[in-house]
């Protein structure tokens, strides 16, 4: 399995967007607002288009300080954007969301970083930037479902460990329906990406294991985290 990643032309990139549209004429037609994934698409090309161009910097630069700047930014980004569920206390929550992020991710990418793979220098930015974003992207998800489970159970006056049981539960719903189907319903993202660049599927399997592991950890632990930091802001107003 030596074959380099095929080349994709523009010309055919462009296809994708077809079924994209017909998803944004659906919001459209059941008056939805359409505008919302029309914004997130745009601004998803623009930050990959960035984010392709400052990984070349990055990369060559080889920085421990650089890698921990794009860390803190990852962190207060999406600790941000976890809250978009609970807007009303968004600007109370930002700070429990920051360190339950920074905490539950922060443990599994040191134990992923400087345990399991055991990096040198241990902020190999070709191999910490890229896990980082996808152990925080998987603790902002879990904080985000948390969030908005938790607010609802409490607004219906349910007991507060129960209302916290049903939103850790719900936080991970997406993580362990990933768990359950990775191997038979998908190869994800990780894998098969390592395949096609040439790697033994036996390796990317164990790549794939340390990366589903690792997000249901980040997952939980933020969750959990946020839920316990959260309960006074929630309990009182």
């Amino acid at each position: 399995m030596t074959d380099l990643v095929q080349a994709i032309p523009i010309a055919n990139l462009t296809l994708i967007v077809i079924p994209v549209m017909a998803v944004v004429g659906i919001f459209y037609k059941w008056h939805l607002k359409f505008t919302n994934p029309l914004y997130a698409i745009i601004r998803m090309l623009l930050q990959l288009l960035l984010i392709g161009y400052f990984l070349v910097y990055i990369f060559k630069s080889n920085s421990a300080w650089v890698v921990m700047i794009i860390f803190a930014v990852m962190v207060a980004s999406s600790s941000w954007i976890a809250l978009r569920t609970v807007k009303h206390k968004r600007a109370v929550l930002y700070k429990k969301a920051i360190l339950s992020i920074a905490f539950g991710g922060g443990i599994v990418l040191l134990i992923v970083t400087q345990f399991v793979l055991d990096l040198s220098p241990w902020f190999k930015p070709q191999y910490a930037i890229p896990l980082a974003g996808m152990i925080f992207a998987s603790a902002m998800n879990s904080v985000s479902l948390a969030a908005e489970r938790f607010s609802v159970e409490i607004q219906r006056d349910v007991p507060y460990e129960k209302a916290r049981a049903a939103a850790f539960s719900a936080s991970l719903i997406p993580i362990m329906n990933a768990l359950f189907a990775v191997g038979l319903v998908s190869i994800p993202g990780m894998m098969t990406g390592q395949i096609l660049s040439g790697v033994e599927p036996f390796m990317a399997a164990r790549y794939q294991i340390m990366v589903m592991l690792m997000i249901f950890g980040a997952a939980g632990l933020s969750s959990a985290c946020f839920l316990l930091l959260s309960k006074p802001i929630f309990i009182k107003n």
